[in-house]
């Protein structure tokens, strides 16, 4: 396929993703950037370099998101793209910071070619937005768009007892510019896909119509520790069976829903955890997806009242706590429109999707008009060291969300 006449330099994006993987690089690949960590502080010194590297104005706010603005021929709310750099602990290259390093080339493409935009444009990314450390995940972005208090947010912990706060202050993020203060014109995401859809059906560009509401939640069981050898079936009180009722249930329940419905078990962890003594604690995370609110709601009451009825019969008892809880989000539709347009007059084949996975941009959509950008994943791999998306995918996302840019800020010289 030719090149676009205004086209972003992929090289030159490709190098910035691979020097942004070797923070926190992982042996076989990948990296492991946890949101907070030290490897995030180089992550995001190195970010930040680059952002005013192009003249951007760099503002941090108090939980620790980035935003670099570069001025407008007029004043007013900024077209804002970007999303996070924060990584699972065996993450890839692509997920997040293709969306933050591809706001970056267009803002360098613009520079090169003179290219003064009618409105402000702003390169974001947000803190905490994998939850891999501290949930819930999208933390910077709820609390950017106040869905999250400030100090309620500070105030969480990590797995290892680690205040978000303290976090931020010992990497030197904590920053003092007003959260929310600046509201976007319009909100773009570029982002893998992290599924197979576009992969499978050799499609260049998916065009993302809404979000998938998402239900995160964590079950404690507790049992009765005892002998494995002499405690008699019929007389245990077993917290690994309840819990691994409760997994196969959930999966079940999702085959038999069908449609968009998903669910997955993804910590599970025992005590006392020996080979010969029946577990007397189970504590086990549930992940329930859905596009449709109704059909989630369903979805949670059914499998938590399987767990409160398996839990009985076990004679255990059993604690819930709600870790992360969205409502399905729809994107607006002008703006989901002009992602499909551009994309078709650059030449690219396009599918319109929900996406599976949480985002920031689900965060900022009910206060701007948002859109997404989809390009492949090979495989459908992502939240993995062998997560990839190859360099003409890369180039046609980026160059896609160029376009949607000056569309939306006013392209003028």
């Amino acid at each position: 396929m030719n090149r676009p006449a205004l086209s972003i330099n992929p090289d030159r994006l490709i190098e910035r993703l691979n020097r942004l993987g070797e923070k926190g690089a992982l042996s076989g690949g990948g990296c492991c950037r946890l949101a907070l960590s030290d490897e995030d502080r180089q992550g995001r010194d190195l970010v930040v370099g680059w952002m005013k590297e192009l003249g951007l104005k760099v503002s941090i706010d108090g939980i620790g998101n980035v935003m670099g603005l570069r001025p407008g021929s007029e004043d007013g709310p900024p077209v804002m793209v970007g999303s996070h750099i924060d990584t699972v602990r065996t993450g890839g290259l692509y997920d997040g910071c293709l969306g933050v390093l591809g706001g970056l080339e267009v803002v360098e493409t613009l520079n090169e070619t003179g290219i003064t935009t009618k409105r402000p444009l702003a390169v974001t990314f947000f803190t905490n937005e994998e939850g891999a450390r501290f949930a819930p995940d999208m933390m910077g972005s709820a609390v950017h768009q106040g869905f999250l208090d400030l100090d309620k947010a500070l105030g969480l912990t990590s797995i290892e007892g680690d205040r978000v706060g303290d976090a931020l202050e010992q990497i030197g993020y904590r920053g003092d510019a007003e959260t929310g203060q600046l509201r976007a014109h319009c909100y773009i995401e570029l982002h893998i896909e992290q599924g197979p859809v576009l992969d499978t059906e050799g499609i260049t560009i998916g065009v993302v119509e809404k979000v998938q509401g998402i239900s995160w939640s964590e079950l404690t069981i507790e049992g009765v520790s005892n002998h494995a050898g002499t405690t008699p079936m019929a007389l245990r009180c077993d917290a690994g069976v309840v819990a691994s009722r409760v997994a196969v249930e959930a999966r079940e329940m999702a085959e038999q829903m069908g449609g968009d419905q998903v669910a997955t078990v993804g910590v599970t962890e025992l005590e006392p955890n020996q080979v010969n003594v029946i577990p007397r604690r189970a504590v086990m995370t549930v992940d329930l997806r859905n596009t449709d609110e109704r059909l989630l709601q369903d979805a949670e009451s059914h499998l938590f009242s399987f767990a409160e009825s398996a839990a009985q019969e076990e004679g255990a008892a059993l604690e819930k706590r709600t870790l992360a809880r969205f409502e399905p989000v729809l994107f607006d539709q002008q703006m989901v429109d002009t992602v499909e347009r551009n994309a078709k007059q650059l030449g690219y084949s396009t599918r319109r999707l929900p996406s599976g996975a949480g985002h920031d941009a689900q965060m900022v959509a009910p206060n701007c008009p948002t859109a997404m950008i989809f390009v492949p994943s090979k495989d459908g791999i992502s939240h993995n060291i062998e997560e990839f998306t190859t360099p003409e995918d890369i180039e046609a996302g980026a160059n896609v969300l160029l376009h949607v840019v000056l569309e939306k800020a006013g392209g003028g010289q």
